[in-house]
């Protein structure tokens, strides 16, 4: 008997090549997606050889995560570092063992209906402050993510960490949910702040839902999303990449002339005359063409000392 077995197209596929890509994609992660997966779909997309993010936003969060690829990531502590803006809706009424809808929910008091005692019971969490972080977290103590002693039953002494919150305010009050917009210094987790605005309020309360709508300079308003990205072609995908010196725009910038270029490209230190410059500090360096070196720090001797340098100008 002959057997007849289907033909197979025998030619393997071959993946397209990465290359040195660099920019700052402001990328608008959707509901469910792990901060890591979002980047390494959006590397792929874009072909890039390597790529990090600037602060992970839990899977059930939305909103701006900017990621940084090629020579970006050099530079992308000033951003990890950033204040970050989120609008953050909170059930006020109930509490949660993992502080937000993932966990086991209990309903706890009645929540104030008087938008003006809220606003007040807002305005005391504004200002430098101590947080614990809380169990269902990804930090790490002896090398485990605080959420895997939470999965086994177990709750670990965690050490409360500075942060600072900028500004919070209502957006909406209808009946138990809360909207409220907030600025927050880097390590805040909204988590805790919501279950504590609840605790305050005398009712409880837990996090909802979480979007991040700023990280520093950037807005959540200039991202784009997966499946938008998914729809360019290469060159237009390339083309919604922000330059690297966007990392540092909040720092002021130095001009030098062609020599100094040359020795901080290289790595070396450089002395500016006393005329130029400002005062001492971090600044973005470019040439007379308009093409960013990298970070230098201007000493008080009036020296520029490399920092962090692209490989490449740009």
């Amino acid at each position: 008997m002959t057997v007849n077995t289907p033909k197979t197209n025998s030619t393997p596929h071959i993946k397209a090549p990465l290359e040195e890509v660099s920019g700052v994609l402001l990328f608008n992660k959707p509901f469910g997606l792990s901060s890591n997966t979002a980047l390494q779909r959006a590397r792929h997309l874009l072909r890039a050889k390597k790529a990090g993010h600037t602060g992970t936003l839990d899977p059930h969060a939305t909103g701006l995560l900017p990621l940084c690829l090629g020579e970006a990531t050099k530079f992308s502590q000033w951003i990890l570092d950033a204040p970050k803006g989120y609008i953050a809706t909170i059930k006020l009424g109930y509490v949660s063992d993992t502080l937000d809808g993932e966990g086991h929910i209990v309903q706890q008091a009645a929540p104030p209906s008087d938008r003006e005692l809220i606003d007040r019971v807002l305005l005391t969490f504004v200002g430098p402050q101590q947080q614990t972080p809380p169990m269902h977290a990804a930090i790490k103590l002896h090398g485990k993510p605080l959420y895997s002693y939470a999965r086994s039953g177990q709750t670990v002494h965690r050490e409360a960490r500075n942060i600072e919150i900028f500004s919070c305010t209502i957006l909406s009050l209808v009946e138990e949910v809360l909207t409220i917009e907030c600025l927050v210094s880097k390590g805040t987790y909204i988590r805790v702040l919501a279950s504590d605005i609840g605790m305050k309020l005398g009712c409880g309360g837990y996090l909802m839902a979480l979007e991040r709508v700023s990280t520093g300079p950037y807005s959540l308003d200039n991202s784009i999303g997966l499946e938008d990205l998914m729809e360019l072609d290469e060159v237009q995908r390339r083309a919604c990449l922000l330059p690297v010196d966007s990392l540092l725009s909040g720092l002021p910038s130095l001009v030098v002339e062609d020599k100094m270029a040359q020795d901080i490209t290289h790595g070396r230190s450089a002395r500016l005359a006393q005329s130029t410059g400002g005062s001492a500090g971090l600044y973005r360096i470019y040439t007379t063409l308009n093409q960013f070196l990298g970070l230098c720090e201007l000493t008080q001797e009036h020296v520029l000392r490399p920092i962090r340098l692209m490989a490449t100008a740009s």
